[in-house]
C-alpha cells in the first residue's frame, strides 16, 4: 500500500506542474504504474536469474564437453 500512495503522490505533483489539469488523473496514473511495478520487477529480476542460471549451466556444459573429448 504504500508503494501505491508514493506513486499516486510523485503522479500527481508531476501532473500538477504542467498546469494543464487537476493532478487527480496524474495520481491515478502514479497509483497505477507503482502496482504494475511491483508486479513487473520481480518478474524481471526473476527471468535475469533464470537466464543466468541458463547460461551458466551451458558454459559447465560446453566445459564437461571439452574435458571429455580431449
Amino acid at each position: 500500500m504504500g508503494a501505491t500512495t508514493i506513486g499516486a503522490l510523485i503522479g500527481g505533483a508531476i501532473d500538477s506542474m504542467s498546469g494543464d489539469d487537476s493532478s487527480v488523473d496524474g495520481a491515478i496514473y502514479g497509483a497505477i504504474t507503482a502496482n504494475v511495478l511491483k508486479v513487473a520487477i520481480p518478474i524481471a529480476v526473476t527471468y535475469a536469474i533464470g537466464w543466468g542460471v541458463l547460461k551458466g549451466l551451458e558454459k559447465l556444459g560446453d566445459t564437461i564437453s571439452e574435458k571429455v573429448s580431449a
